[in-house]
């Protein structure tokens, strides 16, 4: 059940410098671009901020280039432009497919790049009314002292569920910062922290404001499972980007979101490089999928079927693109 919206004050700036200006002044405030997630959370009664800073008057933040020497992405694009750009799709497959695949095509049209690598961890205890949280003593996120998801334990299992930040971490991106000591560039990697209360590596006044890829991108793919076909965050979503000759793995990186309460890259696939994805080598790359997502009861999917979804879709999307790119030589 949805609640009336508490009265706040909308603030316009022109251009970063304002809005991180009006973010000092304002310390309960938040940052609003699409508004997809955040207006659904405060009609919930999840935050009270008083005042929010729309983003969507930035030039700055709403330029896309894409090339063969690399892109940018501004943050305050929308899903549906990155989706339909022909040279995102051509040059970095996954970040296309992930655009593509959150959401409907309605919250695609006014949802942002910068929204989606921000977006607030969700678990079954914390998105409710807030009748919902109140009747079950809150939860260790929201005003509570407890994880209901992990009782006995100290940390927010909350999952980080945006589909773009695997894609893009597949391809080494780094994120550009804004904030009053200047601004500055950093991993997409170091933006995310495996705590569901407090994911995100930002200071109370930065702002991310473009997402840089590299040049001479790998092959890649984007998947995700979810419980319907449409809407619906990730259970599991998996970004793979490699190279392979002959049916060898050159380079082999995999992404994984909605299992962690970070985004994050798999380790140990370096492992796979220099032999055939044979049997084998699909095997070991499950293994390490499995042992490393850490989803919780946080979905009304059971934890253990998450896990294994995950390990399959990083099996099938590595199969497949290593059969393209042995298609293509």
């Amino acid at each position: 059940m949805s609640l009336p919206l508490s009265p706040f004050r909308v603030l316009r700036p022109r251009d970063v410098e304002a809005a991180l200006a009006a973010r000092r002044d304002h310390s309960a405030s938040r940052f609003l671009a699409g508004g997809t997630d955040l207006i659904v959370n405060l009609r919930r009664g999840i935050g009270n901020p008083g005042v929010l800073i729309d983003l969507n008057g930035i030039e700055e933040l709403g330029g896309l280039t894409c090339s063969e020497r690399g892109a940018r992405i501004g943050t305050g694009v929308t899903l549906a432009t990155l989706a339909a750009d022909a040279a995102i799709r051509r040059h970095f497959a996954a970040v296309s497919e992930a655009a593509v695949a959150i959401a409907g095509a309605g919250h695609r049209n006014i949802a942002t790049v910068g929204g989606n690598l921000c977006l607030d961890t969700r678990c079954i205890y914390y998105n409710q009314s807030e009748w919902w949280r109140r009747t079950n003593h809150y939860c260790l996120k929201a005003g509570g002292d407890t994880c209901h998801v992990a009782p006995q334990g100290q940390r927010c299992h909350a999952a980080f569920s945006g589909d773009l930040a695997p894609a893009l971490l597949v391809f080494g991106a780094e994120i550009e910062i804004a904030g009053s000591a200047g601004r500055r560039r950093a991993p997409l990697a170091d933006l995310y922290v495996e705590d569901g209360r407090a994911h995100l590596r930002l200071a109370d006044d930065e702002l991310v404001i473009a997402v840089h890829l590299p040049p001479n991108p790998a092959r890649s793919a984007y998947a995700k499972c979810r419980v319907r076909r449409a809407m619906d965050f990730p259970l599991a979503g998996v970004a793979v980007a490699l190279r392979a000759d002959a049916g060898k793995l050159a380079t082999l990186r995999v992404a994984l979101t909605g299992t962690n309460s970070r985004p994050f890259l798999l380790e140990g696939t370096d492992a796979l490089s220099g032999r055939p994805f044979d049997e084998a080598a699909a095997q070991q790359l499950e293994k390490l999928v499995q042992k490393q997502v850490q989803p919780m009861r946080t979905t009304l999917a059971s934890s253990n079927y998450r896990r294994l979804v995950a390990a399959a879709l990083a099996r099938r999307l590595t199969t497949a693109l290593t059969a393209e790119a042995t298609a293509s030589r």
